[in-house]
């Protein structure tokens, strides 16, 4: 690792959140391609930093470098490889520091493990994104691709940039936006030209729900048979809210983000802070005399009425609700084998197979018959 101060301030709880999130998901994404045995992959990081922060935590690309490295065996078994896209660049400055450090963090990094070099190959580029993202468009477009969007500010927030991921076939990004400065600013101009919200509308909901209310309304812009989908995790500092948002189009790269997502907060899979008042479930109301119930009760009280009414009929049906609703197939499997053991539905076997195993890859159809 570099010695010289690589950041003013060390990284932030939630920024390490975030950073997680990112690490989490690239040892998840990459071995997917690597098995297909898919030549090149590529790695998109438009704001890479300097690679670590004051206190020598690792940053984006040095995480990403660490799990490519620690699955080196599978690519050089599979013969792929990795081409990774590094920018940092700092506007109105003429000597370009944290570039500089993120070279130098990068290559010592590749230095003490040199076998990697024969797996990545790293294009640092020191440009304002608006300029670089039209070039590398093509390639993005081209490849499997990780691309990875996390700028300070509102500037790149620009719907323009995610409706061009929204074109490519094989691409899953992860973006960052700092949601709270919407609620604050979001009807100024300075926002709109960038990222037009209704902030009439986001505002109808809590504060705390700024990010989620922003995704809302960039769902709803996607085109009418788009394959994308779009999920929140929002990161709470202070009063704060930010938010990564995730997007794919594939349902085994939906199902690994909420497999990470629910694994870093199993009561709600969508922050990390109690946004849903999870703590205020078990506590009895003091006029109706009843709890309150969870967003994972909620969901399955649904799951429960969709299949008893007939709207849902079999795994597929109901594994692809459940990631399109932000759960998981094994919320909906709780609700089906229930209903099976009251002897409401029936179906063969005595496992639901509500995964992405049994749904896509090795389709298993399982019919739920209604018996009462």
């Amino acid at each position: 690792m570099a010695s010289i101060n690589l950041h003013d301030k060390p990284f932030t709880e939630e920024t390490i959140t975030k950073l997680e999130i990112f690490e989490d998901y690239a040892q998840a994404w990459l071995p997917t391609f690597v098995m297909q045995k898919t030549p090149l992959l590529c790695v998109f990081d438009f704001f890479a930093g300097t690679g670590y922060d004051k206190s020598g935590v690792a940053g984006s690309p040095i995480r990403l470098l660490e799990k490519t490295n620690e699955q080196l065996g599978i690519f050089f078994a599979n013969k792929v490889k990795v081409q990774v896209y590094l920018n940092e660049f700092e506007p109105n400055k003429k000597k370009q520091e944290k570039f500089d450090l993120l070279k130098l963090s990068c290559e010592e990094y590749l230095n003490k493990f040199p076998r990697l070099r024969h797996i990545v190959k790293i294009e640092y580029r020191n440009e304002d994104f608006e300029t670089l993202f039209p070039k590398l468009l093509p390639t993005i477009k081209k490849y499997p691709a990780l691309v990875y969007l996390d700028q300070n500010g509102i500037k790149f927030t620009s719907d323009k940039y995610f409706l061009e991921l929204e074109k490519t076939s094989q691409t899953d990004f992860l973006y960052f936006i700092s949601s709270s400065y919407f609620w604050r600013f979001g009807d100024q101009e300075e926002f709109k030209t960038n990222l037009d919200i209704n902030m009439a509308e986001a505002k109808k909901n809590p504060y705390k729900f700024i990010h989620n209310s922003i995704i809302e309304q960039l769902r709803k812009r996607l085109p009418l048979n788009s394959k994308l989908r779009l999920y929140p995790f929002s990161l709470k500092k202070s009063n704060n809210i930010h938010g990564i948002i995730f997007g794919a189009s594939h349902p085994r790269a939906v199902d690994k983000f909420l497999t990470i997502a629910w694994d870093r907060n199993d009561t709600n899979g969508q922050a990390n802070f109690d946004i849903f008042d999870h703590a205020l479930v078990n506590q009895i109301d003091l006029f109706s005399g009843t709890r309150g119930k969870s967003r994972i009760e909620v969901f399955q009280e649904d799951v429960k009425n969709k299949i008893l009414k007939g709207e849902i009929t079999d795994n597929f049906q109901l594994y692809d609700y459940s990631i399109n609703e932000g759960f998981l197939g094994r919320h909906s499997m709780e609700v089906v084998k229930k209903l099976k053991k009251d002897k409401l539905i029936d179906y063969i076997g005595s496992w639901p197979l509500i995964n992405y195993q049994n749904v896509y890859k090795q389709p298993k159809r399982l019919i739920f018959t209604i018996t009462k």
